[in-house]
């Protein structure tokens, strides 16, 4: 089977795989003074009166990053608004109309921001939950309905989504193996084993009690020693992993090496988990024992299960 480039390895009786981001004027106001608006300020903004709100919400996002603003919010002498991230970015110039911003800040939009009520802006996928405007964003940070980053290694993707999504997204624009089940027994080869460093093999998905695991084996530097390293990811939160355990087994001539562990959430970069050093790690030196022969092969064989705790 052919390599697409020097580094990259392969699963044999798997898959190929790959080796591892200007309006009108008005009186300008003192420095540190703040801008009025209109009558704004007296809304209030319930559960009821959400389209009110949505339409408030629209003077609250920056016309620079289109993020929400959040105090201090900044304004120039002609009343055009702008959050204190994007203030620094424009090098204290108004994007609008050019004047100098200055320390102006609009202390009654924030006013109006904190009678605010507005849903989750993860609403769509299914957030039915209505905060307070200065209490959505900590929220959004952690809800459990915000979209998944791509689990896929084998390369820089940015793609998002639910759980489904991206199931059919690794199985339809990655090609990554498929499996139904809870084990599995899988054979991993790379000649001129003493040159890789760094490699990443295929992703493994199964698919087991209706729930989706990534299995992920690589190469890469543990300070100065050489090492290959197996370990799973949940497709799902970290509270739903933690429903699951499983067992990684290597071995030949009559040695072996176990690891038990409970699969980590993709909500944990690939990065993260690896570099935590959670799964089973395989020194060079032994997986090349474990391979046999003259030793100027990689073959490992990996075993393992997966199961639901009672």
């Amino acid at each position: 089977m052919s390599m697409a480039s020097k580094n990259v390895c392969l699963e044999v009786s798997e898959s190929p795989f790959q080796e591892s981001e200007i309006g009108p004027s008005v009186s300008s106001p003192s420095e540190g003074e703040s801008m009025t608006i209109p009558k704004a300020s007296a809304l209030h903004i319930g559960k009821q009166g959400l389209s009110r709100a949505s339409s408030v919400h629209e003077l609250l996002e920056c016309p620079v990053c289109t993020n929400s603003m959040y105090p201090p919010i900044h304004q120039c002498p002609n009343g055009h608004t702008l959050c204190s991230s994007c203030k620094l970015r424009v090098h204290n110039r108004c994007p609008t109309c050019r004047y100098e911003l200055g320390n102006i800040r609009c202390l009654a939009l924030e006013k109006v921001a904190e009678s605010l009520e507005l849903p989750c802006k993860y609403q769509g996928l299914g957030c039915p939950d209505i905060f307070p405007y200065y209490s959505k964003q900590k929220h959004e940070a952690q809800c459990t309905f915000r979209p998944y980053n791509c689990p896929y290694t084998g390369s820089e993707c940015s793609v998002m989504g639910d759980i489904p999504t991206l199931v059919a997204h690794l199985r339809d624009d990655h090609k990554v193996d498929m499996h139904n089940g809870c084990t599995f027994n899988h054979r991993y080869v790379k000649s001129n084993p003493q040159e890789v460093e760094n490699a990443t093999w295929m992703l493994t998905v199964f698919n087991y009690f209706g729930q989706h695991f990534c299995l992920h084996f690589e190469a890469f530097q543990l300070g100065m020693a050489p090492v290959y390293m197996a370990f799973l990811r949940f497709m799902g939160d970290d509270n739903e992993a933690k429903n699951f355990s499983y067992s990684l087994e290597v071995g030949a001539n009559g040695r072996k090496l176990i690891w038990q562990g409970v699969p980590r959430s993709i909500r944990d970069s690939h990065r993260k988990v690896r570099d935590s050093h959670d799964g089973l790690i395989i020194q060079r030196n032994m997986a090349l024992f474990f391979s046999g022969g003259d030793k100027k092969e990689l073959k490992l064989r990996v075993t393992g299960r997966i199961w639901k705790e009672q």
